[in-house]
């Protein structure tokens, strides 16, 4: 068995072939989908994603760090609301990113250190976008850190020194369609990394793997990033398999 600890299957892309692309996903294997929120506007097509799918489709809930604008406060209430109101295996996506926009650095770092305090109150892990932003948010989590912070550092692209970082934090990395992109490094950095702090995400309909670069990015890629990780590990595929999907349920339970 194979999850996918990172997919947006709800998002409108998949709207008009849902049932396909999940079916597909099970058929290479996938068996389980981890749905990170967005924000406000994304909640209802996720939570309905769960219940056609349910044992299936896990939804988070979290502001992604891209929707914090001025009006992030009434986003938080709207996330803080749905986190009392219901169980979610998770609090995400949250983190910075400094890659679109660095106007709202400061209220980013609040929205995703509020965020951590609830996950903490909660005792659920996190799920960290750090986009051109990993060292602020290790350092971050690395104050925040006592022993009640467990999470994933989701499409991980960074060093072995940042790498060697995280797992000192108990943090797992997300590995993605990046990992088989020629000159993005990540292999060299992968081959070095425990397999035991490593789970497979797609992060769809983004991220898509080679061969299918260009196009839009489906749960079913997980098994081409597992292989790739086997070939650059020289591990069996059934190992990649196992253990991903153990780190996968020692986070998410």
């Amino acid at each position: 068995m194979l999850i996918d600890t990172h997919t947006h299957l709800y998002l409108p892309q998949f709207k008009d072939d849902i049932d396909t692309v999940i079916g597909h996903a099970q058929a290479e294997g996938i068996e389980k989908f981890y749905l990170p929120n967005i924000d406000s506007t994304s909640i209802d097509s996720m939570l309905e994603l769960e219940n056609r799918f349910p044992g299936k489709c896990f939804p988070m809930m979290g502001l992604h760090p891209c929707s914090v604008k001025k009006n992030y406060k009434q986003e938080l209430a709207i996330v803080e609301e749905w986190l009392d109101k219901r169980a979610f295996c998770a609090v995400g996506e949250i983190g910075i990113d400094l890659y679109w926009d660095k106007t709202f650095l400061e209220e980013q770092k609040e929205a995703f250190l509020t965020q951590v305090g609830w996950a903490k109150e909660l005792g659920i892990p996190i799920v960290i976008h750090a986009r051109e932003s990993l060292d602020i948010l290790i350092d971050l989590v690395t104050k925040e850190q006592d022993g009640r912070l467990t999470g994933i550092f989701h499409c991980f692209t960074g060093t072995p020194e940042q790498a060697r970082a995280i797992i000192g934090l108990g943090f797992y990395m997300g590995i993605g369609g990046v990992l088989t992109y020629k000159n993005a490094g990540l292999d060299v950095t992968v081959k070095d990394i425990p397999l035991d702090y490593l789970v497979l995400e797609t992060d769809a309909p983004y991220l898509t793997p080679v061969p299918y670069r260009g196009k839009r990015n489906e749960s079913a890629y997980i098994r081409i990033i597992a292989e790739k990780l086997s070939e650059i590990k020289k591990m069996d595929f059934a190992e990649i398999a196992a253990t991903s999907t153990t780190n996968a349920k020692k986070i998410f339970g």
